[in-house]
């Protein structure tokens, strides 16, 4: 998120645009803000390689927050915005976190979790509305206050810095994945930027749409090549299916970053809606986080044509996959053709399959995956010779060498002695019209160890009860084997799904083995 050049070539250029309040900030004015909390981070003693943590939602100093630490060779951890005190206070013990920036609404639960880890010294809190007294503060400085009695010019020792994040915790506690950080000038672009500028086709003067949190890592990676491409960055602080489309028309947006349940969203407005905009202008229109159902895939290549790249990999950065849409339409159901790495699909005993028969993939590397403060972690995602990384993703490769993706090993339901991954039931329940969206998971079965159970998020006007579940259990009988389908469905107003598009599975499942003598 470094600004570079543009802050002279392109100075009165809007950066990036607040999409709710139409609020621009110019790349004149973000240079300059970035170089104000720079000296902030600076005078409070942060060096090279220290770390300090963000902890917003999307807000007009988001971009800022993240960015000082890019050009004064900090890391950055960007927090989900809805963890609790004791969660946000272990991600800023464990990465070692000198700073934090909060904003009003997160203050609460940044100043319980701040006052359970001393080592972070200086706290800032986002208050552009002002609501917030001296006393309401809990500590934390004013970050308007606070920056503004600096200048608006480079600190004198630039090094280029980057955001290390954490996993999503889906799975168990979150891990802080680091990179390298080289000791090279603010400008200079890391891996895989270069790679990903090209296969997205960044270019200068993109307008790139947002829809996502900005503490995840595909809209931090996308929204970071815009500006550092000279584009400008449309931030929407919350995804909505008719601003999304209304945005895109108005602003004429060349690219995009999505998830599959926004397509989802999107497809199911009525046609009056849908249809009422003009998408024309859309390049590019990238999604990952999790395989796309067939259907919605291609229903969506017909409304926006082919412009759809889909892409696998993981925040670790292990390896990458890729496909565009002429090469998705040849192979329905691919995450993409391996374009970076060196892909092993492997049963239990890391012995490679053929063509078509899952395993876990793993992919070999020169650069293990690292843990930050968690040496076990990282010892459990390598192959017992070191060679290998994985994240415990299963899927396989067909006889072209296009990847699909099966699911989690930590997803997989055991019944009866029968291995089934929920992905697929998940695929087709969404398609339904009366499901917004849907989990599926294991439960206790006292006779075959675990039987397949759903949770579903019904679309507005639809009517839980007996009725409907029979419907959506028969639905499921029409199209999968009897094993894959769910025994029982729960309706839930609102599933767990994480705003990157994941779903947090742990809370649908758990409740259902608090009980059980054994996990399976």
């Amino acid at each position: 998120m470094y600004p570079g050049k543009y802050a002279v070539e392109r100075a009165d250029q809007p950066c990036f645009i607040m999409a709710s309040t139409g609020e621009a900030v110019t790349y004149a004015e973000y240079e300059a803000r970035t170089n104000r909390l720079a000296h902030v981070l600076r005078n409070a003693g942060l060096g090279f390689r220290d770390h300090y943590t963000v902890f917003m939602e999307n807000n007009a100093r988001y971009l800022e927050s993240c960015g000082a630490g890019e050009r004064t060779g900090l890391y950055v951890t960007a927090a989900n915005s809805h963890l609790t005190a004791d969660e946000l206070a272990y991600i800023l013990e464990n990465s070692e976190s000198k700073a934090l920036i909060a904003s009003a609404s997160t203050l609460p639960a940044a100043a319980a979790a701040a006052a359970q880890v001393p080592a972070v010294e200086l706290l800032l809190v986002v208050d552009e509305e002002g609501s917030l007294s001296p006393s309401d503060r809990h500590g934390f400085l004013d970050f308007l206050e606070t920056t503004a009695t600096q200048p608006g010019t480079p600190v004198s020792d630039e090094r280029r810095g980057r955001v290390m994040l954490y996993s999503s915790g889906t799975t168990g506690r979150p891990k802080g994945i680091l990179y390298d950080l080289p000791e090279v000038p603010p400008e200079t672009m890391l891996s895989p930027q270069e790679f990903l500028a090209s296969l997205w086709g960044f270019r200068e003067g993109v307008t790139y749409l947002s829809p996502a949190p900005l503490y995840h890592s595909a809209p931090q990676g996308s929204v970071g090549l815009t500006i550092r491409t000279g584009g400008t960055a449309i931030i929407m602080e919350r995804f909505d299916a008719t601003e999304y489309l209304r945005l895109v028309e108005r602003y004429r947006v060349t690219h995009s970053q999505l998830v599959p349940t926004m397509f989802v969203r999107m497809l199911k407005l009525p046609d009056e809606v849908r249809l009422s905009f003009d998408v024309s202008s859309l390049e590019v229109a990238v999604h990952s986080a999790a395989p796309c159902p067939v259907p919605i895939k291609e229903q969506m290549i017909e409304w926006w044509g082919p412009i759809l790249v889909e892409y696998y990999g993981a925040t670790e950065a292990m390896g990458f996959a890729a496909c565009n849409s002429e090469e998705w339409l040849a192979h329905r159901g691919t995450v993409g053709r391996v374009v970076s790495g060196d892909l092993r699909v492997c049963d239990d005993l890391l012995n490679e399959v053929p063509a078509g028969m899952p395993g876990t993939l793993w992919f070999v590397t020169d650069r293990p995956v690292r843990y930050f403060n968690d040496h076990e972690r990282s010892q459990e995602a390598l192959s017992p010779d070191g060679r290998m990384c994985t994240v415990g993703d299963v899927g396989y490769l067909d006889e072209d060498g296009f990847l699909y993706l099966t699911d989690r090993a930590t997803f997989m339901i055991i019944s009866g002695g029968v291995n089934t991954y929920p992905q697929e039931t998940e695929n087709l329940l969404i398609t339904h019209p009366k499901v917004a969206d849907a989990a599926v998971f294991g439960i206790p079965h006292p006779d075959l160890g675990e039987e397949v159970k759903a949770a579903v998020e019904l679309m507005p006007g639809s009517t839980p009860g007996p009725e409907l579940e029979a419907e959506l259990i028969q639905f499921c009988q029409e199209h999968l084997a009897r094993h894959k389908c769910p025994r029982s469905i729960d309706f839930e107003d609102k599933l767990p799904r994480l705003a990157t598009g994941k779903l947090y599975k742990r809370q649908l499942r758990d409740k259902y083995w608090a009980d059980a003598a054994g996990r399976i």
